[in-house]
């Protein structure tokens, strides 16, 4: 048919042009194309711009989330880093606590001990003044007896009487005390 239809169009005189599509051709493209654009505008578009639109809120969402995810790990780090601090704040002040109380108990310990010291020597020294008083006094009693015997010897008389015997004890130890508390002067002048 198409070797019919160019010796027609030859014939009417008009240049036929091998390329061209015939016009029906191409109004009953151009309509199948406008269908096409509204049915890919009705159908397809629509899809395609909910897909988007879903997308678009699942990246916004999920940065949403991890902001939020952020925000909450911030907050958690100062949380655990104003508690480490607390509990740093703590444990110095229970260190401070405890070096006071040790100097405290220390200092305690001392005074207990030089008390305990000081009556331990207060004791010794009542006790050794006691010790001594007594020696003295027994000194005196044998140094007594003794003087009273030597002296009834060197004297030939007896110097039994309590009262006169003491007297005479009593003036030697004196006389003896004196001598000694001499010595020591001359002693010490030197």
């Amino acid at each position: 048919m198409m070797t019919m239809v160019l010796p027609l169009a030859a014939a009417a005189g008009e240049d036929v042009n091998p390329l061209l599509p015939h016009t029906a051709e191409i109004i009953f493209a151009f309509v199948f194309l406008i269908l096409l654009a509204i049915a890919f505008a009705k159908v397809v578009v629509p899809k395609f711009e909910k897909a988007y639109a879903d997308r678009t809120q699942a990246i916004e969402g999920g940065m949403e989330d991890a902001k939020q995810a952020q925000a909450e790990a911030k907050a958690a780090l100062e949380k655990y880093n104003a508690q480490l601090a607390n509990a740093r704040q703590e444990a110095a002040k229970i260190r401070e606590d405890a070096r006071e109380q040790g100097a405290q108990i220390i200092a305690e310990m001392r005074e207990q001990a030089n008390a305990e010291a000081e009556r331990i020597v207060t004791h010794a020294r009542t006790q050794i003044d006691a010790e001594r008083a007594q020696a003295v006094a027994s000194l005196r009693r044998e140094v007594g007896t003794m003087a009273t015997t030597l002296a009834s010897r060197i004297v030939g008389e007896s110097l039994e009487d309590e009262a006169r015997q003491r007297r005479t004890v009593e003036r030697f130890l004196a006389e003896l005390e004196e001598s000694e508390s001499a010595r020591q002067a001359v002693g010490t002048d030197r």
